[in-house]
């Protein structure tokens, strides 16, 4: 969590994260990209999706039950986050995989929603212990730049051991019902995609903007139902969905990819997030006409990003609540 000194680092820092972001364009496809997804404009004030102070304020005024927990398996201790639901019966168990940016307090709100909407929710911080000083992602603070590095850098065999760890721990828990489903965002998604592979009992596995794992042996793991969420404006994430569709088709795998046109990539983030403000005007003709022209932009953004959140909820909540 920031404190306040790092918010209040100084101008050349933040250029620096800024440009160290934009260099990382590749994203989230694999375990080799980082997130650069910022939703910041020129000419536009708007929430920082780093510091993420809405999503705090939010999971903040919840109402349920909320707390973090150690899972232990082998020598690792993994710290999770989870939230239970406020309903009379048990209820299926959702295992939420971070961002790129780890397991931030976004990925924490979204955990309580799914909570919300009914659903026992748990996201591990699968960088727990991994930090310079045996911290998980909150030891890193501002610097997302390290975060990105740290999850790169986490070996394939250890992620899917916490996940099924932490798996297993929701499983039997008294208020779950024994039902399994996996969900993930940007690397996190092409985990969710990996773990699938990985975990025969799971009931779903539902990938937001997150890339297959590419050989056919490994898809041929498949047991569960794959629910793809992509956005129109990301081709780099979507060139990689012909050959998966091809290969889950070509092996019989039940694979529903849905693409929100408009919607650029962390969707579920950026159309979380307040809606952007026009910057105020500086009596600079030249200089808010510019900054007009962003404010559009950038409010245009925001609306397709947000109207592909509100459709993937939608769509999200229906098929869980088939399960």
């Amino acid at each position: 969590m920031q404190t306040k000194a790092l918010r209040n680092r100084s101008a050349l820092s933040k250029a620096s994260f800024l440009v160290a972001c934009l260099l990382s364009l590749a994203g989230c496809a694999s375990a080799q990209h980082m997130d650069h997804h910022s939703g910041v404009t020129s000419g536009t004030t708007t929430a920082d999706p780093y510091e993420q102070e809405w999503a705090k304020a939010r999971l903040a005024k919840s109402p349920r039950h909320q707390e973090w927990v150690n899972v232990k398996h082998g020598d690792r201790t993994v710290s999770a986050f989870i939230v239970y639901p406020e309903v009379k019966t048990k209820a299926t168990a959702v295992v939420v995989i971070h961002e790129i940016n780890g397991l931030t307090e976004w990925v924490q709100s979204l955990t309580d929603q799914l909570a919300e909407a009914g659903y026992v929710a748990i996201a591990p911080d699968l960088l727990s212990g991994m930090a310079p000083k045996g911290g998980g992602t909150s030891e890193y603070g501002a610097d997302r730049d390290a975060v990105g590095k740290a999850i790169r850098a986490l070996p394939p065999d250890q992620v899917t051991a916490d996940l099924n760890a932490v798996a297993d721990y929701v499983a039997k828990l008294p208020a779950a019902n024994g039902k399994i489903t996996v969900a993930g965002f940007c690397w996190g998604g092409s985990q969710s995609f990996r773990f699938a592979t990985n975990r025969p009992d799971l009931k779903a596995a539902f990938v937001f903007y997150g890339s297959a794992p590419e050989t056919k042996e490994e898809l041929a793991r498949i047991k569960a139902p794959v629910y793809g969420f992509y956005a129109g404006n990301d081709a780099r994430i979507n060139q990689t969905l012909p050959k998966t569709i091809e290969l889950m088709k070509e092996l019989g795998k039940k694979f529903e990819p849905v693409t929100y046109e408009g919607a650029g990539h962390a969707f579920m983030r950026s159309g979380d997030a307040p809606e952007p403000k026009a910057a105020a005007t500086t009596g600079d003709k030249d200089a808010d006409a510019k900054a007009a022209e962003d404010y559009q932009k950038s409010l245009t953004s925001y609306q397709a990003n947000k109207k592909a959140r509100d459709e993937s909820w939608v769509r999200w909540k229906s098929l869980l609540g088939g399960i």
